[in-house]
Order: structure tokens, then C-alpha cells, then sequence
């Protein structure tokens, strides 16, 4: 009895370590379905294909500046990444106010772009296409996300 329990352990830790080893080369076998953002496979799973054209914007007429504004701020705010929710909705509560209508209007074409795109182009890890490249609203922007002023951001109140 004792020498079969023996060699029932003994099969019982073969098969524990067997399976150990299957279970740490599953990460050989799988890519990280969630890397970390900067990381090369993040920057080229969220690149964005250079004959992609941008949306067009909505068409909304008789649309108030008051309107307007209250829009871009929500939808600085409620992007789908943090990053992006907490750049868009810190610039949008600091320039908003002072923007005209012909800046909100760019700004909201802006908003049109992907998040990642926005983001790495306020940070500068990433050239921004042509009909971005010499807007004065993406400096600001890019002026803002330097954080000179070493600022603890958070998410403003709606």
C-alpha cells in the first residue's frame, strides 16, 4: 500500500511539473493582448494607416456657440482612454473659454481624430499628419501636455 501511494506521488509531481512547464511558455506562445502604453507593441498596434482619411465632421447647423462649447467639453472628457480623458479634458476646461469660434471648430475636427493619435501627437512621440502639422491649436495643445508648470492634473468636474 505504501509503495503504491509512493508511486502515485511520484506521478502526481511528474504531472505538476509538466504542467508548471506548460504554464510558464504560454507566454511565449501569446502576445500581451494589453501592452503598456510607449511600448513598441503598443505604438505600432495603434498606429494609424497614413491613407486613412478623417472622418467628416457632422453637419450641425444653427448649432449655438454656447452649444458648442458645452459639446467639446464632454467630449473631451468621455474619450475611451484615461490619457486622452485627462489631456483633452484638462486643456478644454483651461482654453475653451477663450477659444473664438473659428478655434472650436478646429478643435472639434480635432476631436474627430483617434484617441492614440491625439495623444502621442500632444507628446510628441509621433509627427502629426500634414493637415495637422502646423495648427496652432495642436501647440497649444503639445504646450499643455509639456506641463511646464509641473501641474497635479485631474479630471474636472462636468
Amino acid at each position: 500500500m505504501l509503495r503504491q501511494f509512493s508511486r502515485s506521488a511520484t506521478v502526481l509531481s511528474r504531472n505538476l511539473a509538466h504542467s508548471r512547464r506548460s504554464l510558464s511558455s504560454t507566454s511565449r506562445l501569446f502576445a500581451d493582448p494589453w501592452p503598456l502604453p510607449h511600448t513598441p507593441e503598443h505604438m505600432a498596434s495603434t498606429t494609424t494607416p497614413s491613407d486613412v482619411e478623417p472622418p467628416a465632421p457632422l453637419p450641425r447647423p444653427n448649432e449655438t456657440v454656447e452649444t458648442l462649447r458645452a459639446r467639446l467639453v464632454y467630449q473631451s472628457r468621455k474619450r475611451g482612454t484615461l490619457e486622452s480623458d485627462l489631456l483633452l479634458s484638462t486643456f478644454a476646461r483651461d482654453q475653451l473659454s477663450t477659444m473664438t469660434q473659428e478655434e472650436m471648430m478646429e478643435y472639434d475636427k480635432l476631436l474627430d481624430e483617434p484617441d492614440w493619435d491625439i495623444y502621442y501627437w500632444a507628446t510628441s512621440k509621433r509627427a502629426p499628419p500634414e493637415r495637422w502639422a502646423n495648427s496652432p491649436l495642436l501647440e497649444k495643445l503639445r504646450v499643455h501636455a509639456r506641463n511646464e508648470g509641473k501641474v497635479v492634473r485631474k479630471m474636472p468636474a462636468l
